[in-house]
């Protein structure tokens, strides 16, 4: 039998583990969740927000449970939900989907792309994606077995080479897989960006898997794009989006699918056998969260942004870089104003010295030097959580 072997990041590993998942034990935001539980930390580390979203959307989940819509939905989801997605994909980005045959409703984001990279994928398929990467697109290339080829993005912009993009094309790329808005940075994607990646994936025939969660997270003015607007674009493109950061329901776990129909019946194959389907109750408050006004999707932007601007304005105080946030929960920042250039090791000393928690984002890095320096935090907390982590990072500055 093998000897239990250990992760730098993560601690021990499994024996049994098999080789390809060796480089993932317990994610960072377990592990960055449980020491602000055990420190009585503020957690700006893990994703989700700590108040709940619209009151309509639980009303409505409520509503389901009460007339018994507790049982399996449709395994491509529920009608009222493929059709909500349908419509708020026209809506807001003018791109038409039959909700029949290219809209499939998932467990939240996350599984929308394990499947897909699952049903993609052959053994050695190379995928291309931008470090740094939410850890999970590492973890679902290699459980299909895939190789991820990565163009790093830089601060304080974060923008990338095109000539480092058209380097990692390979005769075994088989995909692109695109964040943006974009987790961990903040950044969107400039249309000018897109297009390049666009054209990229028109000359090689290759297929783009976009990771849109934080779509209506954009802020000063920037406007998402979605990659598959581009000319040549809508029906090679797998576009994952979901209910959780748009309407603060993240446990809720509700996300979708939308392709053309080869691409969406290869994917849901796949998805049957992961968790065969997801919660309908929580699939009619997503519908109904789809369709809620214009000025609902407006506020939650104008709200992230001011809560930004206070947080980054007391990482800026306690000393650090910060780097400009267009999108998302979160901002980034480098610690060496601080004397500091071990992110993990900081992350880790963090609770102890100011009662905070944020993540390192040099383990979403294959190029560790690039991500050494560089700590997330997450500013989609209540205000008063916020103005109290400002006031425990003053510390660091003294």
């Amino acid at each position: 039998m093998s000897s239990t072997r250990s992760d730098p990041v993560h601690g021990v590993r499994s024996p049994y583990l098999v080789e390809r998942m060796a480089g993932f034990g317990t994610t960072i935001f377990a592990e960055m969740s449980a020491l602000a539980a055990a420190t009585g930390s503020v957690n700006l580390g893990q994703g989700f927000p700590d108040s709940d979203g619209p009151p309509a959307l639980v009303e409505a989940a409520i509503a389901a449970i009460r007339a018994g819509d507790n049982q399996y939905p449709p395994g491509i989801g529920i009608a009222p939900l493929r059709e909500a997605v349908a419509e708020h994909q026209e809506r807001f980005w003018g791109l038409r989907f039959d909700p029949d045959t290219e809209v499939l409703v998932t467990a939240g984001a996350t599984e929308a792309i394990a499947a897909t990279l699952l049903a993609l994928l052959e053994v050695d398929d190379e995928v291309i994606t931008f470090e740094p990467y939410y850890d999970s697109y590492a973890a679902g290339i290699a459980l299909a077995g895939g190789q991820r080829r990565c163009v790093t993005l830089r601060p304080p912009d974060y923008s990338f080479s095109f000539d480092a993009l058209r380097a990692a094309v390979t005769p075994r790329t088989k995909l692109v897989l695109l964040n943006s808005p974009h987790n961990p940075t903040g950044k969107v994607f400039t249309r000018e960006e897109l297009e390049a990646i666009a054209t990229l994936c028109v000359e090689h025939d290759l297929i783009a898997v976009t990771d849109e969660v934080y779509e209506h997270l954009v802020y000063d003015g920037r406007v998402h794009i979605p990659l598959a607007t581009l000319p040549g674009m809508r029906d090679r493109t797998v576009t994952i989006s979901s209910a959780g950061k748009s309407f603060s329901m993240t446990g809720w776990k509700t996300g979708w699918v939308c392709a053309r129909p080869e691409l969406v019946a290869a994917v849901r194959t796949v998805k049957q056998f992961l968790t065969y389907v997801h919660g309908a109750p929580f699939q009619h408050a997503a519908a109904a969260g789809l369709r809620l006004p214009d000025d609902y999707f407006e506020g939650l932007a104008l709200d992230m942004a001011a809560k930004r601007d206070l947080l980054a304005g007391g990482l800026a105080d306690a000393g650090f870089t910060v780097f400009p946030s267009a999108g998302t929960y979160f901002v980034t920042v480098d610690i060496r104003p601080l004397g500091e250039t071990d992110g993990l090791a900081f992350c880790r000393s963090l609770p102890a010295r100011c009662g905070v928690v944020a993540v390192p984002t040099v383990v979403f890095y294959d190029d560790v030097d690039a991500g050494a320096p560089l700590v997330r935090f997450m500013f989609g907390k209540r205000r008063e959580v916020l103005e109290e982590a400002v006031v425990r990072l003053k510390g660091l500055a003294s």
